[in-house]
């Protein structure tokens, strides 16, 4: 199986590698300054940059993708990667509440923190996060693995993207009668208007604490290596060439998630995909004249787009970009063709995915992850559904060897 967790061999350090990889982000973080007015918006696009760049730096070097550490998990009680997602869930929990609580300092009932993902909980949630994890295990990675895969070369990964286009017109195109019919009746539930922050925030670490000592529990941890002496050398191959620590990894996605939401909007891969597919689909006449209720609604806002850039196409480009410069520095930028039996998975997962991401509003970064740190119930069910589909999907694909 096609997977982003397994890191490719380890090179050894090339000064032309590194220059070019150095010249990638120059280029990525100079990029603003040709393309965004200085204005709010430049602005948000810039930090844009900046973060997703980063963002795609660390999932490259510490391979963070949530079907891939699932599996692990799954098939080989390796824990680390559903560790290092515990990891990033509390401490993107422990950013948000400084945030919320200085913008929100008193609950009250009704008032929500501005622009946080904390979607309606209904059964059409539930179905689209398993609908997602069904795509997720069929196509080897989620959506923001795919794009750092694409850094690495990936010649399968953009299928799936092509496919998450083609779910996003069927998300689109379904989407009235599944509101009307489930979502209208769902309701918006924040944690802290049911036991305040406090309770909130104790109350998730404690479930993110029991989950994680459940999984040391059942997980077999692969035998370490002796550390090597330090010296600049060593940490400078640790840093460029081999795999970060998952738990290095998971914190740093936590921290990213919640600087993210401070500067700009809340950390999500898929409103540009979902605004480009918007944007055709309007422009060809096939979506609905109206799309009942989607645009009050927080999640990862698909829009018509009037403008080329964006802050979250912004940020998804640079992640491709700062995940290729990861790529080349350690030697790992290196595309393969993909089988036809790749390449129909790819599509195939991807169309679930996309579907799932529009029905849901947000995948695993947007709704799992923003909204578990928001205290969102949706992001929970979410998690809940989203794991159940993939670890169905991965079991099917592992007894019948598709």
């Amino acid at each position: 199986m096609a997977g982003g967790a397994e890191a490719p061999p380890v090179s050894s350090l090339s000064p032309l590698r590194l220059v070019a990889a150095a010249a990638v982000l120059a280029a990525t973080f100079a990029a603003p300054a040709f393309f965004a007015e200085p204005t709010g918006e430049g602005r948000a696009i810039g930090f844009s940059v900046l973060l997703g760049a980063v963002f795609g730096i660390v999932l490259q070097r510490s391979r963070f993708c949530f079907l891939c550490h699932w599996r692990d998990f799954q098939d080989r009680r390796d824990p680390r990667g559903v560790l290092a997602i515990l990891t990033a869930l509390a401490v993107g929990l422990l950013v948000y509440q400084v945030v919320i609580s200085a913008w929100v300092p008193v609950v009250r009932p009704g008032a929500l923190p501005p622009n946080a993902h904390i979607g309606p909980v209904s059964p059409a949630l539930a179905l689209a996060a398993a609908v997602f994890g069904i795509g997720m295990a069929l196509s080897g990675s989620c959506l923001s693995a795919h794009l750092y895969r694409i850094g690495e070369g990936s010649l399968a990964s953009p299928f799936a993207l092509l496919g998450a286009l083609a779910g996003f017109g069927l998300g689109f195109a379904t989407w009235n009668p599944l509101y009307l019919a489930l979502i209208s009746e769902g309701r918006v539930l924040w944690l802290p208007h049911l036991v305040g922050y406090g309770g909130a925030l104790v109350g998730a670490l404690v479930v993110l604490a029991i989950l994680a000592a459940v999984v040391i529990k059942l997980g077999r941890s692969p035998a370490g290596r002796a550390a090597a002496p330090l010296s600049l050398g060593s940490v400078a191959r640790q840093a460029l060439l081999e795999r970060w620590p998952a738990a290095l990894g998971g914190a740093a996605v936590g921290v990213l998630s919640g600087l993210y939401f401070l500067r700009v909007a809340p950390l999500g891969v898929t409103a540009e995909l979902g605004s480009l597919a918007r944007t055709a689909g309007a422009g060809a006449g096939l979506l609905p004249e109206t799309l009942h209720g989607l645009d009050a609604l927080r999640g990862c806002a698909t829009v018509v787009k009037t403008a080329l850039l964006s802050p979250n196409g912004a940020f998804v480009a640079a992640l491709v970009a700062g995940s290729f410069a990861a790529a080349l520095a350690a030697g790992q930028f290196r595309p393969r063709r993909p089988s036809g039996a790749e390449i129909v998975r790819a599509l195939g997962g991807g169309v679930l995915m996309g579907w799932g991401a529009m029905i849901g509003l947000g995948c695993t970064v947007g709704v799992l992850l923003s909204g578990i740190h928001a205290g969102a119930v949706s992001g929970w069910v979410f998690l809940v559904f989203v794991t159940a589909g993939a670890a169905a999907t991965l079991a099917l694909r592992r007894r019948f060897g598709f």
